[in-house]
């Protein structure tokens, strides 16, 4: 549940979308192959055995994407189904005029999807494979090895193969960087550098739903700022942020690897405790509280006391929603700045 988590959240998701990509240039290369054959008319082809290839791959298509044999594909499971491409493309090519088929650029859709998915490295490998076939193709059987093969030749067919993979691979990079900034600003705070509310509550719903399904607890805390205002009026915003950051500080210190921290706006700041009761909450709540008003914040040459008010709420006893747990973390909240500000709440229904 920590940020790190987050990020491998969204690379599972990154990879089933790659693989819905990768099943789309998989149907593509199918239909060119079928559309080859409803448009030319070569007697020298094999026909027969261009469509019992066009079947198996067809079925190894269905396999990989329609039949939920793997849940979670993974980098492995794309670059043997890049493999899959590069070999059915190589048996097309065999029975349709080896190196003087014109589908021959074909070798370009395992590329660019490599390129798209896997990174530069095996993208490379892939073109050694694609150069390995390439020879396969241009073997004949007689006395001499590469007689429809010269080294010209070679070079002018795998050099743009080379070229794209080289270009795609960059350009991918690129955007999987961009990507990943994007991601990175759109999910945490500026200013403390945790997470921001939609971030939060998307890791939120998540815990609730594991929750419910396993029958878990989990506690909200929310936490305020009992000086930001004055601190404002004093010090000045520059100082405000500064306490604003000295909070976040002072919470992470006694917050576990798995607990959430996130910035509601203002000097608000909302936790997410998994696998921890009210008392437990309530005791986590002691210790930040304790640890804020003994830590004063430096300004200038002048130490000023810090304190927080905090409120909690438990899942399944104050609710079975997120919302409903967040308004009664919030009411929670606003009784202990009721009671004098500066303590720890846990939510009693009224």
């Amino acid at each position: 549940m920590t940020q790190e988590r987050g990020n491998n959240d969204l690379d599972s998701s990154e990879l089933r979308d790659f693989s819905r990509t990768v099943a789309e240039i998989d149907w593509l290369l199918v239909i060119l192959v079928l559309l080859y054959h409803v448009f030319q008319d070569r007697s020298e082809d094999n026909t027969v055995a261009v469509y019992l290839g066009l079947i198996a791959f067809s079925a190894a298509i269905i396999a990989f994407h329609y039949l939920n044999l793997v849940r979670n594909p993974g980098r492995g499971l794309l670059a043997i189904e890049t493999w899959i491409m590069i070999l059915f493309i190589t048996w097309v090519l065999y029975f349709t005029g080896r190196l003087d088929s014109p589908l021959l650029n074909l070798y370009l859709l395992p590329i660019v999807t490599s390129a798209l998915t896997l990174g530069q490295m095996v993208t490379l490998l892939q073109v050694g494979l694609i150069g390995a076939c390439y020879l396969f193709l241009g073997y004949v059987t007689d006395d001499t090895f590469f007689s429809s093969v010269s080294a010209g030749n070679f070079a002018a067919n795998i050099a743009p193969m080379l070229l794209v993979a080289y270009i795609t691979t960059m350009l991918s990079q690129d955007i999987l960087n961009a990507m990943a900034k994007i991601r990175l600003i759109s999910e945490t705070d500026e200013l403390t550098g945790i997470y921001n509310v939609r971030a939060f509550n998307a890791i939120a719903e998540r815990e609730c739903a594991l929750a419910v399904r396993y029958h878990r607890t989990f506690s909200l805390m929310m936490i305020d700022s009992d000086n930001l205002k004055k601190m404002n009026d004093t010090h000045g915003h520059e100082a405000g942020d500064r306490l604003i950051r000295h909070v976040v500080k002072c919470v992470k210190t006694d917050l576990r690897a798995t607990d959430v921290i996130a910035r509601c706006g203002g000097d608000e700041f909302v936790c997410l405790l998994p696998e921890t009761g009210g008392a437990g909450a309530a005791h986590v709540g002691e210790k930040v509280r304790q640890r804020i008003a003994e830590t004063p914040l430096k300004v200038a040459s002048a130490a000023i006391p810090t304190s927080v008010s905090i409120g909690i709420a438990t899942h399944p006893e104050h609710g079975g929603r997120i919302d409903a747990l967040t308004k009664n973390a919030d009411r929670a909240l606003y009784a202990s700045k009721a009671q004098g500000r500066n303590r720890v709440t846990v939510f009693a229904p009224g």
